[in-house]
């Protein structure tokens, strides 16, 4: 058993955790959620000992045996098998007692480690590690490869395996699919429900923590709220907990509204004074109930393009790759207004590449590319955190891109992904990678495009910015090609899946149910080159009934139907928006006018009660335009709720 015992954390001044407690018992897969910067990453900190809470306590178990995974690999020359078998410390230990015994000679010393070794199954541990790997989509040519010759997002894999390796009763995972492709998530949503100890781990991923947890901590308001079972369960809990709290706030306010009238009409008399002090106490005393506020902070759309072509790209017998090698050829697509694409296959099949091409990025090695006379892509790619101007503030970016823009204009868009007030105005230098991730999608939606093309784009997102990024991808009314392990966010938002493999792309006629029983039957490995079996088909859960064709082309006409009718309304919404920007513009500059002290003098007289009337006419107009504006949001709310659920 794990105790959190009246914890109290607080970090950089801020105070994250206030006397926490909660209770985790042998055997339980506990998914740690809640914001970016709430405290999860410092929880485990604690529990691995780097970190010590201002008050309260974690008890572990004496003995218990912890592996956490690393979130950063140093350079080393070791190979990618060595790299994972480093993990199981007590084995390296005794190969370098028994090549000391070796080297002295000490035949008494060799039996005891070649027993001790036997007890640990020694000899099976490169086999061991061989299998994660594969597991992890790392090839047989990739197990003698020095750990340097690896990409980051590998290397990081590389500590997963490495994590999974180390023999342990507790095993914490931070963020572990953030660099996997949908096939390795399978694979270790199967390894981790086979495996037989205790199991923390962080993710924002919904689909991952429904097929994982068994229980979920919610970090919230700096406190700790445990719940049984999983990710979907958590939200339906969370929804009647908070519907119980605005309940008791509710229920709290009327008597605290009872209790001020009392001593607000009896506290001057000598009669009653002593009960209006003994009520004023009595609201000193009283625990105040927070109400339950759940909207996100978070909420945007795409703006609609101004122009859109048909088609808006055609690609014909194309061929790209590098250095005149094609890695993919014989492609052959058209992208339409309104198309929803995923890209399905394992990573290094090629999917940044084709997405790289499409957008013009990466030029054919044959055949053509066309794009429309309109076309005007949006692109989002981890790396291009890493382009942003960090002495720069949000505001500036998207002040750069549009000078002629308003200032309240760019505020208000920028509130949508979480900048408000003075986050909007300061540098980006010491902003998280979630906070970069929010203002790349920011400057992609401000440029108005009619496609996009996404790449991994949850990776540092937090679940309400996901959610957010969600809904505002089911009501974008242009095309879309989306690269993402995130399964919740493509099922919600993809009508159609390409498949991105041997060398060539091709339509995946299925949904993601279908694909993970294709793998499972044998269809394509979910790791790299040997053409063997992983392992993750074994673990992989049964999907769904199969859904028929005349089913799937159902459901994504309604979805196509779906759009359509969000289209006119979205327009409808950001006319309103503009003009209510430009009345409370003009609004402005009327009361300003109305300021001149001058302008009440008699011969002023006609030219005051011009103002006058214009102001009242402009304030008749903004309330005309609020209630359509109004009106429109909550069709279009009703239909996204629709949509999404």
């Amino acid at each position: 058993m794990i105790a959190f015992n009246n914890l109290t954390l607080q970090r950089g001044g801020q105070w994250l955790l206030e006397d926490c407690s909660a209770t985790i018992q042998p055997g339980q897969r506990v998914a740690l959620i809640g914001g970016n910067g709430a405290g999860k990453s410092s929880l485990f900190q604690m529990i691995l000992g780097e970190l010590a809470p201002e008050n309260g306590e974690i008890q572990v178990p004496g003995g218990c045996r912890i592996a956490h995974m690393a979130q950063e690999v140093g350079g080393s020359q070791r190979t990618a098998r060595d790299f994972v078998l480093d993990g199981h410390a007590e084995l390296r230990q005794l190969e370098e007692r028994l090549a000391r015994a070796e080297a002295s000679g000490d035949e008494n010393e060799m039996v005891r480690v070649h027993g001790e070794l036997d007890n640990l199954k020694a000899w099976d541990a490169p086999r061991q590690a061989e299998a994660l790997l594969r597991g992890l989509a790392f090839t047989d040519d990739d197990m003698d490869r020095p750990v340097d010759s690896f990409s980051g997002g590998w290397r990081i894999r590389l500590n997963l395996a490495q994590a999974l390796m180390v023999p342990s009763d507790l095993l914490l995972l931070d963020e572990p699919t953030n660099h996997l492709d949908i096939e390795a998530c399978y694979w270790l949503e199967g390894w981790l429900k086979q495996y037989q100890g205790t199991l923390l781990f962080i993710s924002h991923d919904r689909d991952f923590m429904d097929r994982v947890a068994t229980h979920v901590i919610h970090f919230e308001h700096r406190k700790l709220f445990y719940y049984v079972g999983n990710y979907h369960a958590f939200e339906r809990q969370r929804a009647e907990r908070l519907a119980r709290q605005q309940a008791e706030y509710e229920k709290q306010q009327k008597r605290v509204a009872e209790i001020q009238s009392f001593i607000d009409r009896f506290r001057a008399q000598a009669s009653k004074a002593k009960q209006a002090q003994s009520r004023i106490k009595a609201l000193e005393r009283m625990e105040t109930i927070a109400p339950a506020h759940v909207d996100s902070q978070f909420e945007f759309r795409f703006p609609e393009a101004d122009k859109v072509s048909n088609p808006l790209l055609t690609v014909r017998g194309g061929a790209v790759g590098y250095d005149g090698a094609p890695l993919l050829s014989g492609i052959h697509l058209h992208l339409l207004p309104g198309s929803r694409i995923g890209l399905l296959g394992v990573n290094g099949a090629g999917k940044s590449t084709l997405i790289s091409m499409l957008r013009g990025a990466t030029p054919l090695l044959s055949g053509e590319r066309v794009t429309g006379e309109h076309f005007r892509p949006g692109y989002f790619a981890q790396h291009q955190l890493d382009e942003l101007d960090l002495d720069a503030s949000p505001f500036q970016h998207l002040q750069r891109l549009t000078p002629e823009a308003s200032d309240q204009s760019i505020r208000k868009f920028l509130g949508g992904f979480g900048f408000r007030g003075d986050d909007a105005l300061a540098s980006i230098r010491n902003c998280s990678g979630g906070e970069k991730a929010r203002l790349a999608l920011a400057i992609i939606a401000w440029q108005k495009p009619n496609v996009l093309f996404l790449d991994e784009p949850t990776n540092h997102l937090d679940l309400e910015m996901r959610q957010a990024l969600t809904m505002a991808l089911q009501s974008f009314s242009g095309a879309m090609v989306l690269v993402s392990h995130d399964r919740h966010l493509l099922r919600n938002t993809v009508d159609t899946f390409w498949r991105v493999a041997d060398g060539t792309v091709t339509e995946f006629d299925g949904d993601l149910d279908e694909y993970e029983r294709w793998l499972a039957e044998g269809g394509e490995r979910a790791s790299g080159g040997d053409g063997k079996s992983s392992g993750a088909r074994d673990a992989a859960p049964q999907p769904a009934a199969k859904e028929s064709a005349a089913e799937r082309q159902a459901r994504r006409k309604a979805a196509a139907e779906q759009r359509q009718k969000m289209a006119p309304l979205k327009k409808e919404v950001e006319r309103c928006e503009k003009e209510l920007e430009r009345l409370a513009k003009e609004k402005s500059e009327v009361e300003e006018a109305l300021g001149d002290t001058g302008l009440y003098e008699a011969e002023r007289k006609d030219e005051l009660k011009q103002l006058l009337d214009r102001q009242a006419e402009l304030a008749r107009r903004e309330s005309e335009a609020e209630a359509a504006w109004m009106e429109a949001s909550e069709s279009l709310e009703s239909l996204e709720a629709d949509a999404y659920s």
